[in-house]
């Protein structure tokens, strides 16, 4: 409601003699000095930051696969360092990302429909509609054929797709857009840029579980890395490597000469806490490979702790023992990183 000029007027009035008039037992009029602002009150800021190692691993016994470990079961050291495990527990239902890893190069022309076959047996077993898997083919060039995804249907179409020396023919954007990731010009099988591209390009990134399956006879020529280069970057990604090797030459099981294709393959898969499993040509020993994976994923376990060694960046060594009768698969170590601010979990 708006007042009437007149009334404003007389309020004004009243107000001002008011003022010039104050009563005799009135308190002594206040400063007129302007008001001072209350002082800010800043509460200090605490900043936490916890490091929390995650591993995941595998425990066999002489019977097979052990499936009822407790923390109390295991230990772990830490750059030789004990360390108190802070939690154990079996992660069947956690999401999984999978890479496929076909070597599509001439050697492998005549297992490639085997390999094709068995992949996709695998993956309808594996993969459930909260997990995500691509596929890369490498032979004169690293091929991404299908990015992140969980249908089934597109995973199919693009791995009974890939062809030997094929890899160039895909359309799209290089990079992991689609496409052809970028190669130098040299020609030949891109093995070890092919698993530095997988770690480090698609699942540095990635939360939970990470594979890499990798079908191949372990022979590289003309990659820009090296074996140590694709090595330290399955390490940092966390991702757990399994190397298929398809192969009809018989190779010396000497592990010492990294120059001997299988030896390579097994320095690599060992360094993540895979393995090597060897099939030679045999179709039936393919399908059994996947499926020997396919049991160690459903038994995993995920331990977790925080280290008392410092965040140096260094690789650490890692141990974990569960029993002297138990073998146990795990990585051999991890890049012990800081913690960044909005994160509480290490590689």
């Amino acid at each position: 409601m708006r007042l009437a000029a007149p009334i404003l007027l007389l309020l004004a009035t009243a107000t001002l003699h008011a003022q010039e008039a104050p009563s005799p037992d009135a308190p002594p009029p206040a400063s007129t000095a302007p008001a001072q602002p209350a002082p800010e009150f800043h509460a200090p800021t605490l900043t936490l930051t916890t490091r929390l190692v995650d591993t995941y691993f595998s425990v066999r016994d002489s019977t097979g696969y052990v499936l009822n470990l407790t923390a109390p079961d295991c230990h772990v050291l830490d750059n030789h360092q004990p360390q108190t495990i802070k939690t154990l527990t079996q992660e069947k239902n956690l999401p999984l990302t999978l890479g496929i890893l076909l070597d599509t190069s001439g050697s492998q022309l005549k297992v490639l429909p085997t390999e094709q076959k068995s992949a996709v047996t695998f993956l309808k077993d594996v993969l459930t509609p909260k997990d995500l898997a691509f596929l890369i083919t490498f032979d004169v060039n690293v091929d991404l054929l299908a990015d992140d995804t969980n249908s089934l249907p597109e995973l199919s179409r693009a791995i009974n797709a890939a062809s030997i020396n094929a890899a160039t023919a895909s359309a799209g954007t290089p990079g992991i857009g689609g496409g052809p990731f970028p190669t130098a010009s040299v020609r030949g099988t891109l093995l070890y840029d092919a698993v530095y591209l997988a770690a480090h390009d698609k699942l540095a990134n990635q939360a939970g579980r990470k594979v890499l399956i990798l079908l191949t006879d372990g022979g590289d020529q003309g990659s820009q890395k090296t074996l140590a280069d694709a090595t330290e970057a399955a390490q940092r990604s966390n991702a757990l490597l399994y190397v298929i090797f398809i192969s009809a030459h018989s190779f010396a099981d000497n592990f010492s000469d990294l120059t001997n294709p299988k030896a390579a393959m097994d320095h690599l898969a060992k360094a993540t806490g895979g393995r090597v499993i060897d099939v030679g040509t045999n179709p039936t020993k393919l399908d059994a490979a996947f499926t020997q994976i396919a049991d160690e994923l459903r038994t995993q376990y995920r331990l977790t702790y925080t280290p008392t060694t410092p965040a140096d960046a260094k690789f650490h060594p890692q141990e974990i023992t569960c029993g002297p009768h138990h073998t146990v698969d795990t990585r051999k170590g991890y890049y012990a990183l800081p913690a960044p601010d909005d994160s509480d979990t290490a590689p």
